[in-house]
């Protein structure tokens, strides 16, 4: 009974501390919308401790930060404990819903839960803490936002294969909204990664292999993300990802070192992070790998030189989950922890994003003098000229019933599906076999990717109630209605081969008047995945039944051949002599050596998204005149790599086993 009054006395004392607080600085400069961004940041920072500065530029994981019962939602003791202890001023991925974070449809929130879940942290932060400062919420938002209930669009490859900036940036001001209606503040994205390497793991989130597309891209989405007023409740600030030179790791290896030059640097990787910070892009992201054996955490010619004495910069620069202390213990460039962040922020990195790279570390590092006070100022500043221009000190919440009524409405969904449209890409279509004849009496529709939801959104997709995703099947069946008998057999799996239906899928084929064969690959990840700390995932020999995963974060190759039994499936159903149009789903360029050879049509649909089934039947059945270009070549075999179209001279010599040109190339005129 003793320790209980003793707590409770405890709990009063902070408590009314806090309040005692707020009521003192009320009247204080920062608090005073009518004062000066500058005046009100230079105010805070004069009242603020090392502590609460080190916690303002610390970006822990967001997802258990709140806690749901039934309907009900709430602030954790987990962040009340992080408040207290760490003085937090961002979370990360708050909303995220996915096999890392283990949320789920039923104990994920739904966007007005979201929306009342962000509103529970921000009340808490604002009238429980000392100074009242409001959280930044970052969220991912490369093709959508990353949350349950939240618009699934096509993938960044996708988007690149329209080459319509104005659609990609209605794309980037719905995704925006979408996040900033739950309580989002920060968008994670576009990736801007030059992509030179189809073995990496991550070319599905890269606008491709042009600098000049991915700047137009790149800005396209900014203006969407940001639009003209970060007051409006509408839209967020837009993260850049990632600086730089992260999409031509040697060997595919994720993460891996890039040996370039200045020129190289300065003519193909840069320009489109230059192109969307001249376009206001409030935020870049650092990259993984290091340059000529810098790592780019902790880069100052990057940092300094180039983003904010040459660029102009004007937001605030974070890390990549876990790159802090990746220094120490990745790339070995500082002893230890304390190390490891006074190496970055005195490189000019603002922010962590992990809340473990500063931290009690860039405390100690603070406190022994490793770090001046002034350059610890100048990070937290640029976090907090973000909160105060955002008017996050005057309106920290948002209303629910927006979130519920405007995120995944209709004008959305059909956007999604329009975005789809345009991004469909035909390769090839011999004999003008496409469009199909809607009169078609009997359809066989045959594949792994062909009626399998999570296999066509790509990786950083959160799960996805029933009904909310058109397969190429549903799409098909939708077009043709009861009048056209469309028949189906997956025929195989992705990448295991320990069972398939290859004979049930050919004797479908044989009664058919013509077949769409839906193959590629697939980002989708299970709940049996092992992750690492940065969330990309760990590939290991299963012993059980392999899952369709071949692309996504972690997921690099050593060849680019299509998995598991889909090159013997498509062989077969090619002997019944039927018409065959392939469908590609992937996540990057994979080898369609024997497809482009032996089938007469294909259509490569990237990731299409949630309305990819409507998008490709509209193609399928000339509804909708293809027209996506591709963003990125396609190499004949890994043997020729790297394959790009503006390869600098002298030019390419063939091969002993064939020539250096790639099956299919971007075409910068198209």
């Amino acid at each position: 009974m003793k320790k209980i009054t003793v707590c409770t006395v405890l709990f009063l004392w902070v408590f009314s501390g806090s309040i005692s607080a707020q009521k003192k600085n009320k009247d204080a400069v920062y608090q005073n919308p009518k004062s000066s961004t500058e005046k009100r940041i230079a105010d805070l920072l004069s009242r603020m401790t090392v502590e609460e500065k080190v916690g303002q530029i610390s970006t822990p994981l967001g997802w258990p930060m709140y806690e749901k019962t039934g309907n009900k939602v709430g602030v954790s003791e987990a962040f009340k404990k992080t408040l207290q202890e760490e003085f937090t001023g961002m979370l990360w991925a708050t909303l995220r819903a996915d096999p890392w974070t283990k949320k789920t449809l039923s104990n994920g929130l739904n966007p007005e839960l979201a929306a009342k879940a962000t509103n529970a942290i921000q009340k808490y932060a604002m009238k429980q803490t000392r100074l009242g400062i409001p959280i930044l919420l970052a969220e991912e938002c490369p093709h959508g936002h990353m949350a349950i209930g939240a618009t699934v669009f096509p993938t960044s490859l996708g988007q690149a294969s329209t080459w319509n900036p104005v659609l990609i940036e209605k794309m980037g001001a719905a995704i925006g909204e979408e996040t900033r209606l739950q309580g989002g503040h920060i968008g994670y994205g576009p990736v801007l990664d030059l992509a030179r390497e189809p073995r990496w793991s991550r070319v599905e989130e890269t606008y491709g292999e042009d600098p000049w597309l991915i700047s137009k891209m790149g800005v396209a989405m900014v203006k969407g993300f940001q639009g003209t007023d970060l007051k409006s409740g509408y839209h967020v600030v837009s993260t850049l990802k990632h600086f730089a030179a992260y999409g031509a790791p040697e060997g595919g290896h994720n993460g891996g070192s890039i040996a370039v030059g200045l020129r190289g640097l300065n003519q193909f990787y840069l320009p489109p992070i230059k192109a969307a910070v001249d376009a206001g892009a409030l935020s870049v992201m650092t990259a993984y790998n290091s340059i000529d054996g810098i790592p780019c955490t902790a880069n100052p010619y990057l940092l300094k030189e180039l983003l904010i004495k040459e660029w102009k910069f004007k937001g605030f620069s974070i890390s990549d989950l876990g790159s802090i202390s990746g220094l120490y213990n990745n790339h070995h460039v500082a002893a230890d922890a304390e190390g490891a962040a006074a190496l970055a922020i005195n490189a000019g990195l603002d922010a962590d994003l992990s809340g473990y790279g500063y931290g009690k570390s860039l405390i100690k590092a603070v406190k022994s003098g490793q770090v001046k006070k002034a350059v610890l100022d100048t990070a937290v500043s640029r976090v907090l000229r973000i909160k105060f221009n955002m008017g996050l000190f005057e309106k920290p919440y948002v209303d629910p019933s927006k979130a519920l009524a405007l995120v995944r409405n209709a004008e959305k969904i059909n956007l999604s599906a329009q975005v789809a449209r345009e991004s469909i890409i035909l390769l090839k279509n011999k004999g003008a076999l496409l469009p199909l004849n809607k009169n078609i009496k009997k359809l066989a529709v045959i594949g792994p990717n062909a009626d399998n939801i999570y296999n066509q959104l790509g990786d950083y997709t959160a799960p996805q109630d029933q009904g909310n995703v058109i397969t190429v099947l549903q799409g098909i069946k939708n077009k043709l209605g009861n009048a056209v008998q469309v028949t189906y057999a997956k025929g195989c799996d992705i990448r295991d081969t320990s069972s398939n239906d290859i004979e049930a899928a050919v004797a479908l084929v044989r009664e058919a008047d013509a077949a769409v064969v839906v193959l590629g690959g697939s980002s989708a990840r299970d709940f049996k995945t092992e992750y690492q700390d940065s969330g990309a995932a760990n590939v290991k020999q299963s012993e059980g039944k392999l899952s369709d995963m071949e692309s996504g974060e972690g997921f690099d190759r050593s060849t680019l051949d299509m998995l598991g039994d889909q090159t013997k499936l498509l062989s077969e159903l090619k002997k019944t002599g039927k018409p065959i149009v392939l469908v590609l789903i992937m996540g990057r360029p994979l080898n369609l050596n024997y497809a482009a050879e032996n089938i007469d049509a294909i259509l490569n649909a990237w990731y299409p998204g949630q309305g990819g089934g409507t998008a490709i039947a509209d193609v399928l059945f000339g509804d909708y005149n293809p027209a996506g270009r591709l963003p990125i070549s396609f190499p004949k075999s890994v043997g020729q790599l790297p394959v790009y179209y503006n390869a600098m001279s002298p030019q390419r010599r063939p091969y002993l086993e064939g020539d250096a040109k790639p099956l299919y190339i971007v075409s910068v005129s198209a």
